[in-house]
């Protein structure tokens, strides 16, 4: 049977209601529409593509599936379909009681107080990345900016990484997390390889006090730490840190474009950015969906899921349910209760929360301050990295030309 077609705004109700497909390009253009439609039609769909699988995109049945890991396991993987990883990623690929014990190890490195110290060293690289652009008047966003920002950061304060292996990890990460790349096999492999040469190195050095020494010098369960756990608790600390944070800033400069008067208003009332970054990441949150496998037969929203069933949570679809949020498509920073799922639900929230939030912050308030009249460039469309993940390929932006903060290097 052939597939139905797109429309201009969004999928077909067919489409919606039989062939949901998350890696489709067609969707990742179409996602707030199309997902609005699922909503509508089918609040828990079961799809025939990949094999077979459920979708659910409503919040209340999201946050259910989330919370409820005795039977939407995280162990059986993460995707519906994809490229094998080499090594599971840790904690989400493991259900409690053994995914506390990885969670302990990373998460008093990421907690408020933790980064709080790493604000104004954040806020230098923020500074000195728009300095390489700001005097021309025009960037491609997403290489100039989205792409960097986060990665430095992450590299320098949270894990004290080679910066010249950035580049590398980082096109490691993200052909990786795009399932039907072609090159996502190798990838994985690559990231492998070199996140063990990495934690090799840091375990014969002198410990720096951070979250890799904390990994690679772990004890569980009275016994040390093995290669494999620490290989894969710092991948998902690198796929967390690269591809995510830079996803939503490339979608909030997008927003900013498309509705300029967001911008002004935050220049006007810069006490609410922090508030802005929470509606933001409701709205724009790159991290979009996650798999998890029914262990037992349940029922989900009145739909009988077989043990062994795929489930993909949408979060984005989630966080854009009028029944939790009024006026769920509209920017609202005076929002009362924005209990969003940009970051997950249940035992996998993400453990670096606090960071992303503290990036998107200082980019928000340094980009704010230095650029105006953010516009797309004339003539550019804008294309969509799709899978769990969804973020801009490309944002060529223009904007009124200003002054270098810091002295160019000699």
């Amino acid at each position: 049977m052939e597939k139905p077609t797109p429309n201009a705004d969004s999928m077909s109700d067919e489409w919606c209601r039989r062939h949901f497909d998350h890696l489709s390009p067609e969707l990742a253009a179409t996602m707030p529409a199309t997902m609005a439609r699922m909503r509508e039609l089918c609040p828990v769909a079961r799809s025939e593509e990949h094999g077979g699988f459920w979708v659910v995109s409503t919040y209340d049945e999201a946050l259910a599936v989330a919370q409820d890991w005795e039977v939407f396991s995280s162990a059986h993987g993460l995707g519906i379909s994809s490229a094998p990883t080499v090594i599971r990623n840790l904690p989400v690929q493991a259900d409690p009681p053994e995914q506390r014990i990885y969670k302990r190890l990373i998460n008093p490195f990421f907690t408020p107080a933790a980064v709080a110290p790493w604000e104004q060293a954040t806020r230098e690289l923020a500074g000195r990345l728009i300095d390489e652009f700001v005097e021309s008047g025009s960037c491609e966003f997403m290489d100039a900016f989205a792409r960097p920002f986060p990665s430095l950061t992450f590299f320098q304060l949270a894990i004290n990484a080679p910066a010249e292996d950035l580049e590398k990890v980082a096109y490691l990460a993200s052909k990786s997390s795009t399932p039907d790349d072609p090159e996502a096999r190798e990838c994985w492999r690559g990231l492998y390889e070199w996140i063990r040469d990495f934690t090799r190195r840091r375990r014969a050095e002198p410990p720096r006090g951070d979250v890799v020494d904390a990994v690679v010098h772990a004890e569980i369960d009275g016994r040390p730490i093995t290669e494999e756990e620490v290989i894969g608790t710092v991948q998902l600390l690198i796929l967390g840190g690269l591809e995510t944070t830079a996803g939503t800033l490339g979608q909030m400069l997008e927003r900013f474009c498309a509705h300029p008067e967001i911008p002004a208003r935050l220049r006007a009332r810069p006490e609410l950015i922090p508030s802005a970054v929470t509606e933001l990441l409701r709205l724009d949150g790159s991290f979009v969906a996650v798999g998890r496998t029914a262990v037992r037969d349940a029922e989900l929203g009145g739909r009988q899921v077989k043990a062994g069933d795929k489930v993909l949570i949408h979060w984005a679809s989630a966080n854009r349910d009028a029944a939790e949020f009024a006026d769920a498509d509209a920017f609202d920073p005076d929002r009362e209760r924005n209990r969003h799922l940009a970051f997950g639900a249940g035992p996998h929230r993400c453990a670096g929360s606090n960071l992303a939030r503290l990036n998107l912050r200082v980019a928000l308030e340094e980009l704010l301050g230095r650029l105006d009249g953010i516009r797309l460039q004339e003539g550019a469309t804008v294309e969509y990295h799709r899978g769990l993940t969804r973020s801009p390929d490309t944002l060529p932006i223009t904007f009124t030309p200003g002054p270098r903060r810091f002295p160019k290097a000699v």
